[in-house]
């Protein structure tokens, strides 16, 4: 891989991971500046950030160029222009930091079919984009991923606005049901279309990428559910699970992004799941960061068989190496310089030993 030295390593301690296998520290993803410098100009549009080919080759490539990839780390680049693939009536907005849609008022005489567009003019937009980075990514040169494209649920909330979306659970049910499962399937059909895309070009075409990037020896896709937090557990049942049950019976291995303390209620029919393989967790605005405070949460998570991925400071890792089964846990972190990165490597070594070797003691 043209930005990862070590690729053979990372690929083997990955599919370890996946196996169960790592037993001397955990998988780390560690990224550092490498010194080298590159200058994109900023764009002059969320739109252009988003959605432009042009610069976003540029900052891709500044920023794998000056980028030290250390550990588990990969290089990958968000696609999070995917959310406006098909925006099924409703105004998309490209703001710096993100990307939103202005709601659809619906008359509920005659309510959105929700039917896949092949000709949105967004989906032709980022379609563009995604032939550009898999030009650029070449055979091997780094991490393609799958577009962040809105599962069913959340799609729904972004189109009609989630208030809406929370009362038509409660009026409409059969409808909100039906339309979840309708969002579904099109997320599916984009999937495998950017998947096949991706596959007759490069190596490396499934996974996230950007944003929790991870590359696994079998294909997965991610997934969530903001919109759970709202609801109860009896409502994720009757709602969203028929749409994770769609995506695992399609797809077989699937991470998850749990977001924030709200979502805790969920965990035990999301663990229980069979082809939920891989949890990421993200605390709220406001409470600690990932590290010591949510161990508990981690070990039941590992307890069940799943892999935890996390954003970790550096300075949290070492309860968590000392603490948890490293077979099953994914950090990633940030050092200053490559020299950081790698002795952060050689400590959690050290940690994981020190740590294990303590429990087996006691």
């Amino acid at each position: 891989m043209k930005y990862k030295a070590n690729w053979p390593e990372t690929k083997e301690r990955l599919t370890a991971l996946w196996e169960g296998g790592n037993k001397d520290r955990p998988c780390i993803a560690v990224l550092a500046p490498n010194g080298k410098k590159a200058t994109v100009p900023p764009p002059v549009s969320g739109e252009q950030r988003w959605l432009d080919p042009d610069y976003n080759m540029r900052a891709m490539l500044a920023q794998y160029e000056t980028t030290y990839y250390g550990g588990e780390s990969l290089p990958g680049w968000i696609l999070m222009a995917g959310w406006a693939v098909n925006t099924y009536g409703a105004t998309p907005h490209f703001p710096m930091d993100t990307i939103w849609f202005d709601h659809l008022k619906v008359d509920w005489d005659n309510p959105p079919a929700l039917d896949l567009n092949w000709d949105d003019p967004y989906f032709k937009k980022v379609l563009a984009l995604h032939q550009a980075v898999l030009k650029e990514a070449d055979k091997d040169n780094f991490i393609v991923g799958q577009g962040v494209f809105m599962p069913g649920n959340d799609m729904l909330a972004f189109v009609i606005g989630t208030e809406e979306t929370l009362v038509s659970m409660y009026e409409r049910p059969e409808w909100t049901k039906n339309a979840i499962l309708q969002l579904t399937r099109n997320w599916i059909t984009f999937m495998k279309h950017f998947h096949n895309l991706s596959k007759e070009t490069c190596d490396f075409w499934y996974g996230p990428a950007g944003w929790m990037t991870c590359w696994l020896p079998e294909p997965f896709v991610c997934t969530q559910s903001d919109i759970s937090c709202m609801i109860s557990p009896e409502m994720f049942d009757e709602f969203i699970l028929p749409e994770m049950d769609l995506v695992g019976a399609e797809f077989k291995n699937v991470w998850y992004h749990l977001d924030g303390q709200g979502a805790f209620k969920h965990l035990p029919r999301l663990l229980s799941l069979p082809y939920m393989k891989i949890i990421q967790f993200v605390p709220e605005a406001g409470t600690p960061p990932n590290g010591p405070a949510h161990i508990e949460l981690y070990k039941k998570i590992q307890d069940a068989g799943k892999i935890v991925h996390i954003y970790v400071p550096a300075e949290n890792i070492e309860p968590l190496a000392k603490a948890l089964d490293p077979a099953r846990l994914l950090i990633e972190t940030n050092c200053n310089t490559p020299q950081e990165a790698d002795e952060l490597l050689e400590q959690a070594v050290r940690w994981t030993k020190s740590g294990h070797s303590s429990i087996k003691r006691n």
